[in-house]
């Protein structure tokens, strides 16, 4: 069975990662006619439209709503910190931001990588890893030393560039969402997820 990078058929589980040092994180280059740029006032629209095009709002009311609890408030903050991608055409085509936890639950003082995003029809053109490599260099530009980034099973390939990326399953997150990890391993196979036994066709699927 084929799984799409963003796929409802799987069953979710919230999944989070660290990575300990932001030393040596690896380097990708944009695709030539790309560019990276920062948020500035009017921008909320274009990020609600790339985050509901990469399927993780089904409508923009929902998307009005996840900025609401994210960044409403903290906009000026946003122009250091949120970073879009635009093509040659000055349409904005991607987007993630380097962040922290608003909850205020996460003690750590790590960064997190926030609400990475690629457009759909510009997916598969390799600008998902440098956007990941430019956000986790600003992380510590902005005095982190460690990240987290926050994603779910039903994204399965996105969580594969982060392990690819050196994160890892927070230890606390491995023991209450084990059968999440299991999934992701029989999906990707990764190699930083030896200690999980891969999970099963009937395991992935939502019943």
């Amino acid at each position: 069975m084929v799984f799409d990078n963003h796929d409802a058929r799987i069953r979710y589980y919230e999944l989070l990662l660290q990575r300990d040092t932001l030393c040596d994180i690896p380097e990708y280059e944009l695709p030539k006619g790309y560019r990276f740029v920062y948020y500035q006032d009017g921008d909320l629209e274009d990020w609600i439209a790339i985050e509901q095009s990469a399927k993780e709002f089904d409508s923009r009311e929902e998307g009005h709503s996840a900025w609401g609890r994210f960044y409403a408030g903290r906009e000026e903050e946003l122009s250091s910190r949120m970073v879009f991608i635009e093509d040659m055409a000055g349409k904005k085509v991607a987007t993630a931001t380097a962040f922290y936890d608003v909850s205020g639950r996460d003690t750590s003082g790590a960064g997190w990588l926030h609400w990475v995003a690629v457009r759909r029809e510009y997916q598969g053109l390799g600008l998902s890893k440098p956007l990941i490599s430019h956000i986790l260099s600003l992380m510590g530009k902005l005095g982190y030393t460690r990240a987290k980034i926050p994603t779910q099973t039903n994204t399965w390939l996105a969580c594969k560039i982060y392990l690819d990326f050196g994160f890892l399953p927070i230890p606390e997150n491995a023991v209450h969402s084990r059968d999440g990890w299991r999934i992701v391993k029989a999906l990707t196979n990764h190699p930083a997820l030896a200690g999980f036994d891969a999970a099963g066709l009937e395991e992935i699927l939502n019943a």
